[in-house]
Order: structure tokens, then sequence, then C-alpha cells
């Protein structure tokens, strides 16, 4: 027999309770019980949750710790907010507990949230995407950690595409990081962004180099919490999108046809500026 209860996963977005989206809010504010991290999600988005709600810190515990929550919310038809730092397909340990729910004949739903590689790039204003420049966004974190990392996803290997790279879960071993990245064939000047607690009251955001890097996270003694952008997408200029220039055209818009006629010239000589 199904039960009535149901787990929400929500993302809760980098830190600030006002990046939360509209539905995670509501989500938050109509749960029986609010399952948050302390470690992890800052205490103001507990700000959404009604008076008389369940507030569980599992900061200290285990999904063994979580589970009797969940097989209390099956039998008796409660709604839990599970709430996740950023976003829960990154990282999140969602799987296993949508495994374990899906057993419990529990309904499961995620809402997505902002992560904050895109916050650090709002917080830097730069675009990650850049024309003739970079036009792909790497996610991943350095590998040798608690958490093996599947064969070919080294950071040394993905650093070889030249592209902006953001690197999560990695600060620890900056040093490491740092001469992989330019083992991979970033030059060590390359654009570099470190931020520690991103859209938190205490963020810390600073400008670097690849070959910076290290020394940036030792003089502020970072080690969690901390999230680093590489790319030259980070500081390129006097490019230009296809998407605004007069001579594109989609459904609601026509080229100018000049403009037009000069984007097919620099289409053919291989100087678009364009996406």
């Amino acid at each position: 027999m199904t039960s009535d209860g149901k787990v929400w996963f929500v993302g809760a977005g980098p830190g600030a309770a006002d990046l939360l989206t509209l539905r995670a809010a509501r989500v938050i504010a109509e749960a029986d019980i609010v399952i948050w991290a302390a470690s992890l999600v800052h205490v103001d988005v507990l700000d959404h949750a009604r008076p008389g709600a369940e507030i569980v810190d599992s900061s200290q515990l285990p999904i063994e710790g979580v589970l009797p929550i969940y097989q209390r919310a099956a039998e008796q038809g409660l709604t839990v907010a599970r709430i996740h730092s950023g976003d829960p397909a990154l990282w999140g340990a969602v799987q296993e507990q949508l495994d374990v729910c899906r057993a419990l004949d529990l309904a499961v739903e995620i809402v997505p949230g902002v992560s904050s590689f895109t916050a650090v790039a709002a917080i830097v204003g730069r675009e990650l995407t850049v024309p003739e420049v970079a036009q792909s966004v790497i996610l991943t974190r350095l590998e040798g950690g608690k958490t093996p990392m599947p064969p070919g996803e080294r950071v040394r290997d993905f650093a070889r595409h030249g592209t902006t790279m953001a690197l999560f879960l990695s600060a620890a071993r900056s040093g490491q990081v740092q001469a992989e990245l330019l083992a991979g064939g970033y030059p060590a000047d390359t654009p570099a962004v470190v931020a520690y607690q991103a859209t938190w009251p205490d963020e810390l955001v600073v400008r670097c180099t690849v070959g910076t890097l290290e020394a940036t996270v030792k003089q502020h003694k970072l080690w969690k919490h901390t999230l680093f952008l590489v790319g030259p997408a980070l500081a390129a200029e006097g490019t230009r999108s296809h998407l605004y220039h007069p001579g594109h055209f989609h459904t609601f818009r026509r080229a100018e046809p000049a403009a037009r006629a000069e984007l097919r010239r620099q289409a053919r000589t291989g100087g678009t500026g364009t996406q």
C-alpha cells in the first residue's frame, strides 16, 4: 500500500535565504518536518518553516539516523522537507535517500536550487561561457579524497580542455589542485576565483590566478566551504554573442540585411566573435 507521506528534497542554494526558489520556500513552509544540516545550510532558511513544524538538524546524523523520520512520515502520512545545500543534483547524496524513500513507498520530489558556482559567477560579475573563449563549464572535484573518483575523471585531464572549470570540495588540498591545473595545461596567469561561503554574511571572494591559488587559500586559512572558478572567461573582454547581434534572426526578430551579411563574412574568415 502506498503511503500518503511525501519527502521533498529541497535545494537551499548557496546560503542566502532569499536565494531559495519560490517553490522551495513554499515546500518548507508546508512541511510537517524540516530536516537541515547546520554544517552546510544557513539557519536563515528555517525562517520559512511554519510555527509548530518539527526541525531536525542532520549534521551529526548518518542516513541511518534520518531513516526513522522517513519511516514515521510513511506511517503517519507526513510531509518532510529535506534541505540540501546548493542544488541536490550536485554532490547532494540524494540518490541513496531516494532509494530509501521509494522502498518505504513514500512519494518523492526534488526542488532544484541555485548552485554555488553560479552564485560565485554572479558575485564577481562574470559570464562563464564567453564567445571564442569558453563555451563549456566543467564541474568537478579533486581526485584522491574520501569519495573515490571514476577512472578518467582527473583534474589534469579536464584542465587540458582549457575552458571554465568549477572545483568543489577541494580547498583542503589547494596545493594539489594548483599542481594538477598547471600539469593539465592552464598557464600560471590563468584567472581564478577563490570563494568561501558565497552569499553567506561572512563570505570571502578573492580573485587570483592559477599560479597563486594555493598561496591565496593558505593566506586566508581556507579548507572547507570553498569553491574555485578557473579559466580565461573570468577575464575575457571584447567578444560579442550572436544572440543580440543585429545580424542574428530568430522567431521573434528579423536580421538587419547589412549586419547579416557582415556575420556571414566573419564566419567565412573564421572571426565570428559570436555564439
